[in-house]
């Protein structure tokens, strides 16, 4: 299945057929982030029940901490 995140194509595996498995295949799971799919923002507890189809444009955007 090819999408685009955070404006760059890729593929991921067809078995990746939700928000939530989008982020544990991008390993990021257990981390604060905000998804957004063809600009609709996401609550988190939309994550299991949003389905990802071929084409669609989803941005990633997860906080990083630091000093």
């Amino acid at each position: 299945m090819n999408i685009t995140i955070n404006g760059k194509m890729q593929t991921i595996p067809d078995t990746v057929g939700n928000v939530q498995q989008l982020l544990e295949y991008l390993r990021l799971a257990d981390r604060i982030v905000v998804v957004e799919i063809n600009r609709d923002i996401l609550q988190k507890e939309q994550h299991a029940a949003r389905s990802i189809t071929d084409g669609d444009t989803i941005e990633l955007v997860h906080f990083v901490g630091g000093g």
